[in-house]
């Protein structure tokens, strides 16, 4: 049977070539950006504690506030990587172990005062490439429900009279930022804070845990990570928050520990940090993405929703940041009697 052609079909396979030429060039802007600028790509956002904590919640939130401004890209995926708080994602970041343009690592005002002791090792500072924050949280000082305290107070009392008699449970251990709020917490007592006892966790899930269990009297961490508990059924009462003014939302009605005497104020920023390894192209594209995303009309609703309050920088204004807390926590370690360990 001999196959017959419609005369339009020659005319038909020009203009359908033509159309491929034209929607060629059109996808290689798509493919260049999906190869070069990671923030398109696959990447992990490695949280340097257990689940649970403010480093789970930075990377959740991250995640979100990504996907928000690249809607194509793969989720941000989560990694869990615990110990000394951030000490050993730090070291491996900087021996080349962990790292590449795909993986991002949780920080918080923690993680920088570590750094200002020398606790994460040999390792400087410059070692991280630090890409964005993504709001601020709060310390707040809670204990169990059924606890006898009914404010700060009660609690100040209490310390005053023996601080060795109640014991602090919080994430990361001597001189972490947890246990820096519990030992001004005790000198605003009156007391030398070398005598109070503290639990160390990793993490303030852990801790948390504990008092739920009452196996701790008091958790000296942060709002978001205890909002986030008691969403999840803990007990908790909280006594103040460490703001310098009421913070709105669900702890409106906690007084601040200024309000009730005591000059005590901690907030902890929370962001993100590469490799400093990794090209400057990919240091600049995730800094454009998360500059994008906090500025993003959505960005504010979410921010809330994980209980973190506004503090966004990027790029040189938050290197400069992070330099001048780094030398106010080097400040306040020695007033503390902290040892700064050699780098």
């Amino acid at each position: 049977m001999q196959t017959t052609h419609s005369p339009a079909a020659p005319a038909r396979r020009r203009v359908l070539r033509a159309l491929g030429m034209w929607a060629w060039p059109a996808c290689l802007p798509l493919r260049a950006i999906a190869n070069d600028d990671p923030s398109y790509g696959p990447a992990e956002c490695v949280v340097p504690a257990k689940p649970g904590g403010g480093f789970d919640l930075s990377c959740a939130l991250a995640r979100e506030a990504l996907q928000a401004v690249r809607p194509t890209r793969p989720p941000l995926a989560s990694r869990y990587l615990p110990g000394g708080i951030g000490a050993v994602a730090f070291d491996r970041i900087a021996t080349g172990r962990l790292g590449g343009p795909g993986t991002l690592v949780a920080f918080s005002s923690g993680s920088l005062l570590n750094l200002a002791q020398g606790r994460f090792g040999p390792h400087p500072p410059s070692t991280a490439r630090w890409i964005a924050t993504l709001g601020t949280d709060y310390g707040v000082i809670a204990v169990h429900r059924d606890a006898p305290f009914r404010t700060l107070s009660d609690l100040v009392a209490a310390l005053r009279q023996d601080p060795a008699r109640l014991a602090f449970g919080a994430g990361g251990t001597v001189g972490s930022q947890d246990w820096v709020k519990a030992a001004l917490l005790v000198r605003a007592a009156g007391r030398d804070h070398k005598s109070m006892r503290f639990v160390a966790f990793e993490g303030g899930g852990e801790a948390l845990a504990a008092l739920r269990g009452r196996h701790v009297d008091l958790f000296p961490g942060d709002a978001a990570e205890a909002l986030q508990a008691v969403a999840g059924g803990a007990p908790l009462r909280f006594l103040a928050v460490l703001a310098e003014a009421r913070l709105p939302g669900a702890l409106a009605g906690v007084p601040t520990a200024r309000e009730q005497g005591v000059d005590l104020v901690w907030a902890t920023v929370r962001g993100l940090y590469l490799s400093a390894d990794v090209p400057e192209a990919a240091v600049r594209a995730w800094s454009e993405a998360f500059r994008q995303a906090v500025a993003s009309p959505g960005y504010a609703a979410l921010r809330e929703r994980h209980g973190l309050y506004p503090f966004t920088l990027t790029g040189t204004s938050l290197e400069d940041f992070v330099r001048q807390r780094i030398e106010d926590y080097r400040r306040q370690a020695d007033e503390l009697g902290l040892r700064r360990w050699a780098r």
